[in-house]
């Protein structure tokens, strides 16, 4: 596999992402930890934000004394238009967290830990699926076609696909396996994943809520990485744009937890980018959208959907006014 990344890169990423999962998991990782103020939220998410772009800034000073100015700015820009893609992306998993934790009731104090848990697993599975897909695109180069055509099937299904209700997530097949499967409590015992009773170990509803945490980032990882693969095959650029975005999840998931509802247009927006994407990779062997297009296409959908859902949500409001006077 072609990369980029040399020892003193891998291992400065490396540092990073050990010294800001320290800082975060002594902050709020601690037992007894409140929840995220939605304060210190959009401060943490600001940190993160800062620290990717401080990352990216750093990437660019040493390609561009090692591998000069172009190779600098190649690499540099397709770092940041696959981080902006799978921050993006990735609000939609936010979103089915919290219809998860709706479903189970689980107290705003006890989500930290599922979070901790659950960025921790993504950042293993993550990894373990992008070498696997790095590996698969330079044994198999006619698998980013099947990529593109997943891409586009999934934007166009993403576009036209009815919001869940919370009281479905009962109904999912996984969740009634693991039921039936699980010796369970019926209530929630704390923080606690497992609790002895007569001798007797039983996992908690809380353990239910990080194995279903872990399984739609699985099903959302599905789509985010094929579509950073559209951007650039190097392992170093995806592994790193993507983690550094999942870094933020658990900021990012308090930020949003109480507007989420505000954000009703957003699954268009995501499923455009998704199709846009799609075709690129479908095409290009016709023609060959540079990475800079790609960054700007992307991130003036997302603006411009923005955008929308603050004219659709400035109407909604000045209507319910009308309807209570």
């Amino acid at each position: 596999m072609q990369t980029v990344g040399t020892p003193l890169l891998w291992g400065s990423f490396a540092v990073v992402v050990l010294i800001m999962l320290a800082i975060d998991l002594f902050l709020q990782g601690r037992r007894g930890a409140q929840a995220m103020t939605l304060k210190q939220a959009a401060v943490w998410s600001l940190v993160w934000v800062s620290v990717s772009l401080l990352f990216s800034a750093a990437f660019w000073w040493y390609l561009d004394g090692s591998a000069g100015r172009e190779m600098a700015n190649t690499q540099t820009m397709a770092f940041l238009t696959g981080y902006v893609l799978e921050k993006a992306l990735a609000v939609d998993n936010v979103f089915v967290w919290l219809m998860l934790f709706g479903y189970f009731a689980v107290p705003a104090a006890y989500q930290r830990r599922v979070l901790i848990y659950g960025v921790l697993g993504a950042i293993v599975l993550r990894t373990i699926m992008i070498f696997a897909g790095s590996w698969l695109v330079t044994q198999f180069s006619w698998i980013l076609y099947l990529f593109g055509a997943f891409l586009l099937l999934t934007g166009i299904k993403m576009a036209f696909s009815k919001e869940e209700d919370e009281n479905s997530v009962g109904d999912k097949p996984v969740v009634r396996w693991l039921r039936s499967h699980l010796r369970m409590t019926d209530n929630l015992e704390g923080e606690k994943f497992f609790v002895r009773r007569n001798g007797l170990l039983y996992a908690t509803p809380l353990l239910l809520v990080l194995i279903m945490v872990e399984l739609s980032d699985v099903i959302f990882a599905v789509d985010s990485i094929p579509a950073i693969f559209a951007v650039t095959t190097d392992p170093f650029i995806v592994l790193t744009s993507n983690l550094f975005a999942i870094l933020g999840l658990r900021a990012m998931y308090f930020l949003l937890a109480g507007v989420a509802e505000r954000f009703s247009m957003l699954k268009y927006g995501l499923a455009i980018v998704l199709v846009f994407i799609g075709i690129k990779m479908l095409i290009v062997d016709i023609w060959h959208i540079p990475v800079s297009v790609s960054l700007t296409v992307v991130g003036s959908i997302l603006g411009l959907t923005l955008l929308i859902n603050a004219w659709v949500n400035h109407r909604n409001d000045r209507n319910k006014i009308g309807k209570a006077e």
